[in-house]
């Protein structure tokens, strides 16, 4: 027999979604430690901002908003993000106790008796009337499979291990991916390498002019279409396009951004288009994005048939005592904290009321 330790609410993850639904619990009267549980996998405070590369600076953070009570000031626009954010996530902890256990890996969710869940762990199987699921993305780096890749000579990394530009001095590499990492990855190793070439599946869109919130209403709409339809959750530039800043029109000017379309096989020595053409490389960096890290809810088959969690504001539609906070339209910073918010006061609701805690009959 298991013992599995009784508590309200289990919220997975720490990163700026998990901080903003577990600052939200306690403000509806829940007690850190006692009445709710945050567990999160990495090492320190931070979030995935921690493993983020140096020469991403807080400077050129885009979009970083801050999380609910407190405002992070003062910050040195030269330094990492990593320190920056790591140390302000740390304050923030510290400030509300919120008393996050780590590091504590999640490996699976399942139903338990008495209308819990058990949510098993590397410290020991809790026992929770509800879950907030704010788990991101970060580790499920999606690595695309393309015809003699196990063949490729060089160095083949995603952008989840990118170590910063000067690893690539003089080398000639292929950047895939059109999305907001893959650019800005580009631009900082053409500064040093000896040749770059950019590839994406679809021709790149450039967004001028400022995203206001018509615009911001747009793309969250799209992709809480999506999630609505359980359908898994769109990239954000697949609706937002890249941003055309100044470094973006002038890596198009000196030719940077001039982008190939995708490949069609990797060789021992680069990849290659079947209309004949080749490029040698001795690095691909796979700037492709990431996936919902949900594996570990599996067992409570929340899935769809289109492959996505369906998803009405942070609710599981299959089981109303699940709530997924960062995912699909709330993944951006300031989605995360409205959906922290909404979450715990839907839970909130859900607690007083012990009838609605069971699974949606579907």
């Amino acid at each position: 027999m298991v013992t599995a330790r009784e508590v309200e609410v289990v919220v997975i993850g720490a990163g700026q979604a998990g901080l903003s639904s577990a600052y939200h619990l306690r403000r509806t009267g829940l007690e850190p430690g006692r009445d709710f549980v945050v567990l999160d996998r990495s090492p320190h405070p931070g979030g995935a901002w921690q493993y983020r590369w140096p020469s991403l600076t807080y400077g050129k953070v885009h979009g970083m908003h801050a999380l609910p009570g407190m405002e992070l000031t003062g910050a040195d626009d030269s330094r990492p993000s990593s320190e920056v954010i790591g140390a302000y996530f740390d304050q923030y902890e510290s400030a509300f106790d919120l008393r996050v256990h780590r590091p504590v890996d999640v490996t699976a969710v399942r139903e338990g008796a008495d209308g819990r869940l058990l949510v098993e762990s590397s410290e020991g199987t809790y026992a929770t009337r509800a879950l907030i699921n704010a788990t991101g993305t970060w580790d499920r780096p999606f690595w695309p499979h393309y015809p003699g890749q196990e063949t490729f000579r060089g160095r083949q990394l995603h952008t989840a291990g990118y170590p910063g530009p000067a690893a690539f001095a003089g080398q000639r590499v292929v950047v895939v991916g059109g999305g907001a990492s893959g650019t800005q990855h580009l631009m900082e190793i053409a500064e040093v390498a000896a040749e770059t070439y950019w590839v994406t599946r679809r021709p790149p869109v450039f967004r001028d002019g400022p995203f206001d919130a018509d615009r911001g209403r747009a793309a969250v709409a799209l992709v809480e279409e999506r999630v609505r339809r359980g359908l898994p959750p769109q990239s954000v530039v697949s609706v937002t396009g890249l941003p055309l800043t100044e470094a973006v029109r002038r890596a198009r000017e000196t030719g940077v951004l001039d982008r190939l379309p995708m490949f069609d096989r990797i060789t021992p020595d680069g990849v290659a288009w079947d209309d004949g053409r080749t490029v040698r490389a001795d690095v691909i960096l796979w700037a492709t994005g990431f996936r919902a890290a949900i594996d570990h809810l599996a067992p409570l088959k929340l899935r769809e048939p289109g492959g996505g969690i369906q998803v009405e504001g942070t609710r599981a539609v299959r089981d109303r005592r699940v709530h997924l906070v960062g995912y699909g339209p709330s993944a951006s910073t300031i989605g995360a904290n409205r959906a922290g918010r909404a979450a715990a006061h839907a839970l909130g609701r859900l607690l007083d009321h012990p009838d609605t805690k069971a699974p949606v009959a579907l």
